[in-house]
């Protein structure tokens, strides 16, 4: 059993590296043998083909080769499947296709040993130690907290939170963060709008900030703070007043916030204040480190950083004529903060507004004395929310848009992160409320929760009837040969590969197509093979792919922040 164990962790981690090593031994073992000229060693890409008929892999290496060794593509392929090494993943047979493919088709037995390790793995199949613990941080959402989290604030943490999710399933040590921007004008403002309402609340004659933060939650906050200390502060003077106010604010909005977040089912690690960096002096070190290195100027009284010498399109100020720090100086020095901290690697998750600030905070970055290439950001494009065919538009609380809190009351925690993470995140999305309330397979969400529950209730029915689960090292899984068993194990036996290949693009959506096209071969197998009532052997067999088809569904929606019910 532990030999079959490990072999199965071998197969679902590296198929693709295993087929890889044995093409380049056998261009290796031709070289030397005069079949081949080599004169530059090609790089060996494995594929997974898109026909089935193409086998479970493929490679095109030899399509590339024919310039240097000036012969066919075929002859080349043929010579490299003579010296193919034998050991490794079994192979049942091998094609030479079209002008020179050459076309992998796997044995099943390693796909029995695959079901062997999911039944053995349980939870943790899936995870690999890929990443080797490399610190990860990923700084998402950070909206300010001057109003209600919206439907792109959504969005961005149904991305961020999975991606963190997947990059630890592939063994990084990755963590969460919020920036809070609990400083500068946007914090000011927001006291001078809950002032203004404040004032109002108490028959006072006021004008409204015309920048201020109109919505109907301001109101709300004034309100209770009028409950909560409304003497003491219609008694200070206004700047005290609307400090305190702009604190008690930040506070309350900070803290819905955090729950509305929770309740979506992302936690973080860190909640950073940008206020404790301002109150540590760290504007005033990064202006400091910058013109120490002779990175910065000045023009129009303001101090101006030299970006552009690091790729920027154009400098930037860091210090305005009236002594002002520019809002890049903060974001420098957190970016700073978070090297300082021993991340390798920092992603940040920006809204579709800011793909301007991309090069100048890479600049900083350099500046600093990291390496810029270990700063990657990823752009959320905005959300289009429809209903009955129209866009919606309005919303009952805010006035000027959707918020998140909303979205959670309409379709749930469930039916909001699936939606999001159905598209890249920089792709602009449509989505669909009515299609996330329907209760039927039409709903992507209902559709693979709905595979998970069926297969519950599978296995419910089979304790009902007295069949008992068969041990998994010790049942015959060789009956599981039908076109539909066969491809279903495939897919099971893909998903390392699959969180991995998510994980180091940054694209938490694979998992999303993943989960959908598992449920799909699921619902195509149930539909032709009779798991209750065959025959004793085939019926032990298929539980255990039903059962590992569960397993790996609950694995995917747990990696996607989503619940797996057993019933429906």
């Amino acid at each position: 059993m532990k030999e079959r164990l490990e072999r199965g962790k071998a197969v679902t981690r590296q198929i693709r590296e295993d087929l890889r090593r044995r093409v380049e031994e056998a261009l290796r073992c031709a070289a030397a043998a005069g079949d081949l000229k080599l004169p530059l060693f090609p790089t060996v890409t494995i594929e997974v083909p898109r026909e089935k008929d193409h086998g479970d892999y493929a490679t095109a290496v030899a399509l590339g080769m024919a310039r240097t060794e000036k012969r066919a593509p075929r002859e080349i392929a043929e010579k490299i499947v003579r010296h193919l090494p034998k050991d490794g993943v079994g192979i049942s047979r091998i094609e030479i296709a079209g002008p020179g493919f050459i076309n992998f088709f796997l044995a099943h037995d390693w796909l029995h040993d695959v079901l062997r390790l999911v039944q053995a793995m349980g939870s943790a199949y899936g995870q690999t130690e890929h990443g080797a613990g490399k610190k990860v941080q990923v700084e998402f959402v950070s909206a300010n907290p001057t109003g209600p989290l919206n439907v792109v604030n959504a969005r961005a943490a149904a991305v961020g939170d999975t991606l963190v999710r997947i990059l630890a399933a592939s063994g990084y040590d990755a963590h969460r963060e919020f920036y809070i921007n609990d400083a500068g004008n946007q914090v000011a403002r927001f006291g001078l709008s809950v002032e203004a309402r404040l004032r109002e609340l108490v028959g006072q004659k006021v004008q409204f900030p015309a920048d201020g933060y109109p919505g109907e939650y301001v109101r709300d906050l004034a309100r209770k703070v009028l409950e909560r200390d409304g003497e003491v502060l219609l008694g200070l003077n206004q700047e005290e007043r609307v400090r305190r106010l702009a604190e008690f604010g930040v506070r309350e909005m900070v803290k819905d916030q955090k729950a509305l977040l929770a309740r979506y089912g992302v936690e973080y690690e860190v909640w950073f204040s940008e206020k404790s960096l301002r109150d540590e002096g760290a504007a005033e070190k990064v202006v400091e480190v910058l013109q120490g290195r002779g990175y910065t100027y000045e023009k129009d009284g303001a101090v101006w950083f030299k970006s552009t010498i690091f790729g920027d399109d154009k400098d930037r100020v860091l210090v305005k004529s009236n002594g002002e720090f520019t809002y890049l100086v903060p974001d420098i020095a957190y970016h700073w903060n978070k090297y300082d901290r021993g991340f390798e690697t920092v992603i940040d998750l920006l809204g579709p507004d800011h793909h301007g600030y991309i090069d100048r905070l890479r600049a900083a970055v350099e500046a600093g004395g990291y390496d810029p290439r270990s700063l990657e950001v990823i752009i959320v494009q905005m959300v289009r929310l429809i209903r009955g065919g129209r866009p919606v538009r309005i919303s009952k609380r805010a006035g000027e848009f959707v918020t998140m809190e909303e979205l959670l009351d309409e379709v749930g925690k469930d039916a909001a992160r699936f939606f999001f993470l159905m598209r890249s995140a920089d792709s602009h999305l449509d989505f669909d409320l009515d299609l996330a309330r329907v209760q039927g397979n039409e709903n992507p969400v209902y559709y693979v929760q709905y595979a998970h529950a069926r297969i519950c209730s599978i296995l419910q029915e089979a304790e009902k009837r007295g069949v008992a689960f068969p041990d998994p090292a010790e049942v015959d899984l060789t009956p599981l040969a039908t076109p539909e068993e066969v491809e279903l194990m495939k897919k099971i036996a893909a998903l390392p590969e699959e969180i991995i290949e998510a994980a180091e693009a940054r694209e938490p959506h694979r998992l999303t197509v993943y989960a959908r096209d598992l449920a799909t071969l699921f619902h195509s197998f149930y539909t032709e093979c009779r798991v209750l009532g065959a025959e004793p052997g085939l019926t032990a067999a298929r539980l255990v792919l039903v059962d590992c088809t569960r397993i790996v569904l609950r694995n995917v929606l747990e990696l996607l922040g989503i619940s797996a019910p057993e019933r429906m």
